[in-house]
C-alpha cells in the first residue's frame, strides 16, 4: 500500500501536468457548444473548477493507487515462487506488467478515454458496464493465458509454450474486441487531435502509476523477503 501511494503521487504529477489542460481545453469546447445553441447555464457548479484539478485529482488518485497497492500485492504473493524462478523484484514486475496489460491497456484500446463533452449522458451506465466487462474478460483470458503455458510447458518447453499461450491470448482478445459492441459518440466537429493527446495523456498516466508501483514495490517487497547477509565480525587483532 506504501507502493501504491508512492505510484498515486507519480500519477497525479503526470495527471495534473498533461491531463488537466486537455481537460480544460474540452470544457471550454463544450461551453462554447452550449452558448452557441443559445443554453445558458448559470448555476455554478458545486466544487470549483480548481479544487477539481488539485485537491479533487489528488485525493482521488492516491486513494486508487493505495488500492491498487493492496490488490496487487494479494496478486504477488500468489504469484510468487509459481510462476518461475524468480526473485522478488522480478516477480513484482512481471505481476505488474501483466496487470498492466490486463486491466489498462487492454480495455482502454478497445474502449479509449474520452475528455469531456465527448459522449452521451444516457448511455454512460452501458459504457461503464462494457468497460467493466471487457476487464473482467481481459483478467480471464489472462488467467487462461498462464494456465496454458503451464501445461504446455513439459512438451515445448517455457520458451516455447510462452509464446504459444501469449498469441492465444492476443488471439482471444481480438475475438473479444470483434465480438463486444463498439461505442464511438465523439462529435464530427470535436478536434481530433484533443482526443488524441487526451487519450494519450490518460495512457501516460497510467503507465506512471504502474511503472512506479513496479520499482517501489520490487524494492520493498525484497527488502521484505531476502535476509540481507550478516556483518563480518571484526577481527581481534592478536597481541
Amino acid at each position: 500500500m506504501l507502493a501504491g501511494l508512492l505510484a498515486g503521487v507519480a500519477a497525479f504529477l503526470v495527471a495534473y501536468l498533461l491531463g488537466e489542460s486537455k481537460v480544460d481545453a474540452a470544457i471550454a469546447i463544450e461551453e462554447a457548444g452550449h452558448l452557441a445553441a443559445g443554453h445558458d447555464h448559470g448555476e455554478e457548479a458545486p466544487v470549483s473548477r480548481a479544487l477539481q484539478a488539485t485537491a479533487g485529482l489528488g485525493t482521488g488518485v492516491l486513494l486508487y493507487g493505495v488500492a491498487l497497492g493492496g490488490i496487487a500485492a494479494l496478486v504477488f504473493c500468489f504469484a510468487l515462487g509459481r510462476i518461475g524462478r524468480f526473485g522478488p523484484r522480478a516477480t513484482a514486475a512481471l505481476v505488474t506488467g501483466g496487470l498492466f496489460v490486463t486491466v489498462t491497456l487492454v480495455p482502454l484500446l478497445k474502449y479509449p478515454a474520452n475528455p469531456p463533452a465527448v459522449g452521451d449522458p444516457e448511455t454512460a451506465a452501458r459504457r461503464t458496464a462494457l468497460y467493466l466487462l471487457m476487464i473482467a474478460l481481459s483478467a480471464l483470458l489472462a488467467a487462461g493465458m498462464l494456465i496454458l503455458g503451464r501445461r504446455l510447458a513439459p512438451r515445448l518447453g517455457n520458451w516455447n509454450a510462452s509464446i504459444a499461450a501469449g498469441a492465444a491470448f492476443v488471439l482471444a482478445v481480438g475475438i473479444s474486441y470483434a465480438v463486444l459492441p463498439g461505442i464511438n459518440e465523439v462529435p464530427e466537429d470535436f478536434p481530433a487531435a484533443l482526443i488524441w493527446q487526451f487519450r494519450l495523456a490518460s495512457l501516460a498516466i497510467q503507465a506512471a502509476l504502474w511503472a512506479t508501483f513496479g520499482l517501489a514495490f520490487g524494492y520493498l517487497a525484497e527488502r521484505a523477503l531476502v535476509p540481507t547477509a550478516a556483518p563480518k565480525e571484526a577481527v581481534q587483532p592478536t597481541s
